[in-house]
């Protein structure tokens, strides 16, 4: 896979390592890499806010000098990743954002937009709160894939596909359908497939197994009974039990509102670090 843009969205405390294996991997495929450097910007103290009637608000005296320290070292941060990028002889930018968390979807958004697909770095899983609106500007405000995980290395000689009907299962395997043409085997999972005409079929899996064989790929079919347990669990197992480098699945089948407060299957393939997944909505 090249001529691609891959959008790695990360923070001032991801690794130099990290960065130059992602920048290593772009110019080895000749592939493009923007990197999206989020920074919270300083928090205004509460008691900024308490406006009496008539009266001014109370912003304390070193207000300002924190804004330019901030974004004095985002500046310092940028120079380092274009250094590290030049070092290795990609071709990408390096996009400096510092918002609030609730402003951090619109900007991913914004870059996702004109990018292949998304990479999120390990770093911001230390900070969930930024980590989860980075997933829904790309998940619910783009037309790509969101990947986590593993490397950014643009294949994956087995890959395990968890699906069904959905609209959204469908969306990731047309957005991973670069990954799936280059793989040596993949295997469609279907979890407590509903065999009617109505859900998922007489045969689960066997149609999009159909469509993606006229693409090249060598694809199994194959279903499970999750005996109750937890649906996320039972993909993570049967992609290891098949050797899978990658697991493709929709993301959000249900209302996230409910996932978000019930925790959910793409809730719960988000947090595992184990497997590396590739998620679109």
């Amino acid at each position: 896979m090249t001529r691609r843009t891959t959008l790695l969205v990360l923070n001032a405390e991801t690794p130099d390592g990290v960065i130059s294996e992602a920048a290593e991997i772009a110019a080895a495929h000749q592939n493009r890499l923007t990197c999206l450097l989020i920074g919270p910007a300083p928090a205004l103290p509460m008691y900024a806010y308490g406006v009496p009637p008539y009266g001014s608000m109370s912003i304390p005296d070193n207000w300002s000098e924190l804004v330019v320290e901030a974004q004095q070292a985002q500046s310092n941060r940028v120079d380092e990743i274009e250094a590290l990028l030049a070092k290795s002889g990609a071709a990408g930018d390096v996009r400096p954002v510092m918002c609030a968390t609730a402003d951090v979807r619109q900007w991913v958004s914004r870059s996702a937009c004109v990018s292949d697909e998304a990479f999120i770095a390990p770093s911001l899983r230390d900070a969930p709160e930024i980590f989860r609106e980075v997933a829904y500007g790309v998940l619910f405000q783009s037309p790509i894939g969101l990947r986590a995980n593993g490397s950014t290395a643009p294949e994956a000689e087995r890959v395990f596909i968890a699906w069904n009907t959905s609209q959204e299962a469908a969306s990731a395997v047309h957005a991973a359908l670069p990954y799936l043409r280059a793989a040596k085997e993949v295997v469609v999972g279907c979890i407590d497939p509903v065999m009617t005409q109505q859900d998922d079929g007489q045969d689960p899996g066997t149609d999009v197994a159909a469509w993606l064989s006229h693409h090249g790929c060598t694809v199994t079919v194959s279903q499970y009974p999750s005996g109750g347990r937890d649906v996320a669990a039972c993909i993570l197992d049967r992609a290891q039990e098949i050797g899978a480098d990658l697991v493709v699945m929709g993301a959000y089948g249900h209302a996230r509102m409910v996932q978000a407060v019930f925790g959910g299957t793409t809730r719960s393939m988000l947090e595992q670090t184990d497997m590396p997944v590739f998620l679109a909505h």
